[in-house]
């Protein structure tokens, strides 16, 4: 790879991290800028990118529940949006040739149509980095955009396969018959264990099995990619593998985000397409809006949703180079649609830095239209008789709720934002109920009573820490506050928030493996001293 696209890649992206905007933005400009300076991305670029996407789909199967695929406000909110989007634009660019628009003017209703197909799906790479950074993946509004936009991925996948006019092979119907093969997949990340042997597993599985494996059938491999994922997802240890490839995955996206800059430099027209089409993004926002408060969710939910999803997607790029391949658009679309998806992560990229800010602002005026009955995962939530809340019932806060317990009785409350937790931690007797307590609404919907005298911050981050210690001051808690850390430069801000006790999860690890040790074993009790200390002590 030229050692000038490093360089710009690094400039770039540190520069967008100085101005406290996404790195990727500063990826998308060095793209168009290696493209001015006549640099080329060539294959091995392309072959990387590729890479990145299908390690990204692979990550979203490990943590995608199948069953929130077959729910009805997933997969019907996707569907009745890519049909009202694709109206929309096929009517915004019919709209543009009527208006004699340069590029526009050669326009027919099929070639609107397909455009209007590609610039109907929102972009999986820039969702999940956000939410990622956002650490949201669990929370209601992420879990709904991640499964709209696998079903987007899903209806590009069956386009793409029935564009190019290669039928899958009969073959394809053995992969009917993956899930019997699902017991060997989990012996293998077992077997893995932690270390770089795991990180080698996921790539093996996500590249060799699941994407190989599908392209040999005729499929497309990134579908196999998720698939794969989808299969390990119920293992204990796919967490884990997520986690170990999470760098790598990162490091080829970003070859993704140069690839998008590469694809051609813009030309008048090219570029004044572009911002015509990102004039429309908000009607395809609004249209995401009104369809997520159709199935009564509410305001912040619907809201957040909206920000993630408000943008164009890479497989747009590719729905539209398919479509330059077949003769059916003119080669201009193309860098029309790479200009139209880089401006739109810009635009949307601060969009959802300030989404808290925004739903502050709006949020009172939207509450108008929300609906009074409300989605069941999204109904307020309420504490009961509790007089110790944990919040973040993962390892941390499943041993503190069983130590409450124990001195204090039933009096002990775990909030978890992941539904999926609940079902299992329910089932090991422990009372807990839904809840995101980094969500706004969270907070406001909680009455704290004055029962409650202690509150544990168990979270994985430690900023939702610090933002749950403000809501509790600002609500008038005055019982004491307990937050773990995992970093000993972040105990100085709990401090200052006032937080009564702060606990390291590293440096406590070794004096709570000896406080286990000498009450399980008690050594020194039953230790017989050596005849020379027996000695010693009669004398």
């Amino acid at each position: 790879m030229d050692i000038m696209i490093v360089v710009m890649a690094f400039a770039c992206g540190m520069l967008a991290n100085l101005l406290r905007l996404p790195p990727l933005l500063g990826y998308l400009a060095a793209g168009f800028a290696l493209r001015a300076l006549g640099v080329q991305g060539g294959e091995l670029l392309e072959h990387i990118a590729d890479l990145g996407v299908t390690l990204l789909l692979f990550t979203i199967g490990l943590k995608l529940n199948v069953q929130t695929l077959l729910r009805r406000d997933v997969w019907g909110t996707t569907t009745l949006h890519l049909l009202l989007s694709t109206l929309l634009f096929t009517l915004v660019l019919l709209a543009c040739k009527g208006a004699e628009i340069a590029l526009a003017k050669e326009l027919g209703w099929q070639m609107a149509l397909v455009l209007g197909f590609a610039l109907s799906f929102s972009s999986t790479v820039f969702a999940v980095k956000v939410l990622e950074e956002r650490s949201d993946m669990q929370a209601l509004y992420a879990r709904l955009a991640i499964g709209v936009l696998v079903l987007q991925d899903l209806f590009a996948v069956s386009f793409l396969s029935i564009s190019t006019g290669k039928l899958p092979s009969l073959w394809a119907f053995s992969l009917l018959a993956l899930p019997l093969i699902r017991p060997l997949l989990f012996v293998l990340i077992e077997r893995a264990g932690h270390g770089e042997l795991q990180l080698l597993t996921g790539i093996m599985l996500a590249l060799v099995v699941g994407a190989g494996g599908f392209e040999l059938v005729g499929l497309k491999p990134d579908l196999g990619a998720l698939v794969i994922g989808m299969l390990l997802a119920a293992h204990p240890a796919a967490s884990g593998l997520a986690k170990s490839l999470f760098n790598l995955k990162d490091l080829l996206l970003v070859c993704f985000f140069l690839s998008i800059g590469l694809h051609g430099l813009p030309t008048t027209d090219t570029l004044l397409m572009a911002l015509l089409l990102v004039l429309a993004l908000p009607l395809k926002s609004l249209l995401y809006y009104v369809v997520y408060s159709g199935i009564h969710l509410r305001v912040r939910t619907a809201l957040l949703s909206t920000l993630a999803l408000s943008n164009f997607s890479e497989f747009g790029l590719i729905v539209g180079a398919i479509a330059t391949k077949a003769g059916w658009l003119p080669a201009q679309w193309l860098v029309t649609l790479s200009l139209a998806l880089a401006i739109s992560f810009m635009v949307s990229a601060p969009l959802n830095t300030i989404g808290e800010r925004i739903y502050h602002r709006f949020g009172d005026k939207l509450r108008f239209w929300q609906a009074r009955q409300l989605h069941p995962e999204d109904r307020p939530i309420e504490l009961g008789d509790a007089q110790a809340i944990i919040l973040g019932m993962g390892r941390i806060g499943q041993g503190a709720y069983r130590e409450l317990e124990r001195r204090h009785g039933p009096v002990v409350l775990g909030v978890e934002n992941d539904s999926g937790k609940l079902p299992m931690l329910r089932e090991r007797g422990m009372n807990v109920i839904e809840g995101d307590a980094t969500d706004t609404d969270f907070w406001d919907k909680v009455l704290l009573s004055n029962q409650v005298q202690l509150v544990l911050l168990a979270m994985p981050h430690h900023s939702g820490n610090l933002y749950a210690i403000d809501k509790l001051h600002s609500h008038g808690f005055t019982g004491k506050i307990a937050a773990i850390v995992r970093f000993e430069d972040d105990i100085a801000s709990l401090r200052e928030q006032g937080v009564d006790a702060v606990f390291n999860v590293y440096d406590e690890a070794g004096s709570g493996f000896a406080r286990h040790v000498m009450r399980e074993l008690r050594p020194f009790e039953t230790h017989r001293p050596l005849e020379s200390e027996t000695t010693a002590v009669k004398v």
